[in-house]
């Protein structure tokens, strides 16, 4: 009899212990998930190296593109020591992505124009004929600098002398407007955050924590919209579901900084 109440305290013991024991003893359980490694910010820039960065349909940098100060920089006087013609466009193209949040601050100049593109293809004339852009702009001074009556007048716009919604900050260049109730665009010389959510249930576009606009993907309003208007005689724009994260040039100085994305 006392052999078998040895044997039930022993039991007991033992129970409570496996039962007490905290999860994350188990070795199986402290390591990572896949869903918290998705989580994770990755930086395509963040200060210190343009590794992964080339220039589009190309294997390096075009000249212009720098870092100052830790910042990713077109020097537009840099750009010009060379002879050099062709593309100035930019991508990160150590990774391509499908479903994802992009971070990055950027700022710009008086008279300044340029562009994030995303699901980028190469092989193409540029990413604008094959890839969306988060437009970048200075919607204050832009038509003041520059003639755009005539590239204007081709789209039947009203007054083409003026800078059109779809053409200013924050819009889905040529597809959708960003709410300007909701926009707070800081002026030329000061930073600004861009965020770009995207997934094929919706796509959303942010600037300095306000959400300006969102659509859904592929949806027969989103094909209606790619076929009335600048994209009708591009057909592979906006088709591709993945691809390479783009940063435009058009002839001006830009800054940008803190680039990151995160996989969804």
């Amino acid at each position: 009899m006392q052999h078998y109440f040895k044997l039930l305290i022993l039991f007991i013991a033992l129970a409570t212990s496996c039962k007490n024991k905290p999860k994350n003893e188990d070795v199986h359980q402290t390591a990572e998930t896949p869903e918290k490694v998705a989580s994770e910010w990755i930086y395509l820039f963040d200060g210190t190296s343009l590794e992964g960065w080339r220039g589009y349909n190309m294997d390096s940098l075009p000249p212009g593109w720098t870092i100052k100060d830790s910042i990713l920089t077109f020097d537009t006087e840099l750009g010009l020591e060379q002879d050099y013609k062709g593309g100035k466009d930019i991508i990160y193209g150590a990774e391509e992505f499908d479903n994802f949040e992009l971070y990055l601050e950027w700022k710009i100049p008086e008279g300044a124009n340029s562009g994030i593109f995303y699901h980028v293809k190469e092989g193409y004339d540029g990413p604008p004929v094959v890839a969306p852009e988060y437009q970048i702009i200075d919607d204050e001074n832009y038509a003041n600098i520059h003639d755009l009556t005539g590239y204007n007048s081709q789209f039947g716009a009203e007054h083409p002398e003026q800078l059109q919604d779809w053409q200013k900050t924050g819009a889905d260049y040529a597809m959708h407007v960003a709410d300007e109730s909701q926009k707070q665009l800081n002026p030329v010389g000061e930073w600004n955050s861009s965020k770009i959510v995207f997934t094929p249930e919706k796509a959303e576009h942010w600037l300095n924590g306000k959400k300006l606009l969102e659509f859904v993907p592929w949806s027969e309003e989103w094909k209606a919209k790619k076929n009335s208007g600048k994209w009708d005689n591009a057909p592979d724009y906006g088709k591709f579901k993945k691809g390479y994260i783009a940063l435009q040039d058009h002839s001006s100085p830009i800054w940008f900084r803190n680039i990151k994305i995160k996989k969804l």
